[in-house]
């Protein structure tokens, strides 16, 4: 993996953080996954560490969770 994946919900939290999150990072160096847009891969954020959003997935595996904005249980739901 040589990008970082920020996953996020689509809440207020989690759109502010995006946005620094690219200012910081850079566009081409993310690649954003809004998982109530796209539950198809909220199984993959989970397999790698996810437990709530917004986090970001660092390409060595390392997911570091950001400002609380929900768990991965209210996003399933």
């Amino acid at each position: 993996m040589n990008k970082s994946i920020f996953y996020h919900a689509g809440c207020p939290v989690c759109v502010s953080a995006e946005q620094d999150i690219i200012s910081l990072i850079g566009a081409d160096h993310i690649e954003v996954v809004h998982l109530a847009e796209q539950k198809e891969r909220i199984d993959e954020a989970e397999k790698a560490g996810v437990r709530s959003v917004p986090a970001l997935l660092t390409p060595s595996g390392n997911v570091l969770h950001l400002n609380f904005g929900a768990s991965i249980a209210d996003v399933k739901a």
